[in-house]
């Protein structure tokens, strides 16, 4: 009798160990979900000189992004506002540990951009230092799979230094196919060297190391900043980043009490051009629960798509917001908005 319950015990935690597995194993998915809307205060501040507090506040907005399992996946379906995105789109063909290095990336370059752009809007010094090409990923043909890795900083190419990612592209081109090449690279700070051979890049005629890159550079001010993005990353906090410097580097009202929110509201360029960013509904609606009076959002909007100043007006109807939708091409405008409304 006792071998019989034992049996049945085993059993029993089999099905239940099998049933949890079916139930919460990860599925290929990602289920994004509104997130919320903090204030860019809490991420970056001016430590000197020392920030005068205004009234109002600037917001920046994220969504909730997750693994989906099979139960997340299925209650997804009850949220009209949720979307189901598959793992590949989301992470491409990176592994968890580069996918979150190249978020990191372009959160640092979002900062960089919104840096830039108040400071020269709010009449500071400011300068951009080029440190080299960051490692984005490495094709499956490149002599250098396995020797650098994503988020190296490429600074030299067979000793010689170039000032931007289109120099070294062309400087490599320019090298014949299958002779050997001397990369000269950062990783964790520390210089490092590694040699390799020029390959074919896959889908051209062209011929280069068999990586892709983008630039890495830093701005110089006697601004001090104190930042704290860590726990956030991706390419689309720029406009609210440098709204908020300016807000705190000026001795303008911009805000008079209002609370303003924004995507991340898109990328930012050094000359201040605002670009379309995604997630624009879940965005809307963590705006409005935050109880914000405007929200900006990208007017730029890809070919094809639906914009995400449609998504934003539509969304907002569907939620019955009475927050403003307001479409901004640039950071200017969003400042323009900002002083004549």
């Amino acid at each position: 009798m006792t071998k019989l319950l034992t049996k049945k015990v085993r059993y029993l935690i089999l099905l239940l160990v099998g049933l949890l597995l079916i139930l919460f194993l990860p599925l290929p998915y990602y289920i994004e979900l509104p997130g919320k809307a903090v204030p860019v205060s809490d991420y970056l501040t001016v430590t000197r000189p020392s920030p005068k507090k205004k009234a109002g506040e600037l917001r920046l907005v994220y969504v909730s992004l997750y693994r989906a399992s099979p139960v997340t996946y299925l209650w997804s379906y009850t949220n009209r506002f949720a979307s189901r995105i598959p793992a590949k789109e989301i992470t491409g063909e990176n592994n968890n540990s580069d996918y979150n290095k190249i978020q990191a990336y372009y959160m640092q370059d979002a900062l960089n951009e919104a840096e830039y752009v108040a400071l020269k809007a709010a009449h500071y010094q400011v300068k951009r230092k080029y440190q080299g090409i960051y490692v984005m990923s490495l094709l499956k043909n490149s002599t250098f799979k396995g020797k650098l890795q994503v988020g190296d900083v490429i600074t030299a190419i067979n000793g010689k230094t170039y000032q931007s990612s289109g120099e070294f592209v062309k400087a490599v081109q320019g090298l014949k196919y299958g002779s050997r090449v001397q990369v000269s690279y950062l990783r964790n700070q520390t210089p490092k060297v590694s040699w390799g051979r020029i390959v074919k890049l896959a889908g051209s005629n062209k011929t280069g190391l068999g990586i892709s890159l983008a630039d890495k550079s830093r701005i110089q001010t006697p601004v001090s900043f104190k930042t704290n993005v860590d726990d956030i990353g991706g390419p689309s906090a720029g406009l609210m980043f440098s709204l908020e410097l300016y807000n705190q580097l000026t001795a303008k009202q911009l805000l008079r009490g209002r609370n303003v929110a924004g995507t991340g509201t898109g990328t930012i360029s050094a000359d201040g051009k605002v670009g379309p960013i995604g997630g624009v509904d879940k965005k809307v609606i963590a705006s409005a629960k935050a109880k914000a009076d405007i929200f900006f959002v990208p007017a730029q909007s890809e070919p094809g798509a639906i914009s995400n100043y449609q998504l934003a007006k539509k969304t907002a109807k569907q939620i019955k917001t009475k927050m403003k939708i307001v479409p901004v091409a640039s950071f200017s405008e969003a400042v323009t908005y900002l002083e004549e409304n």
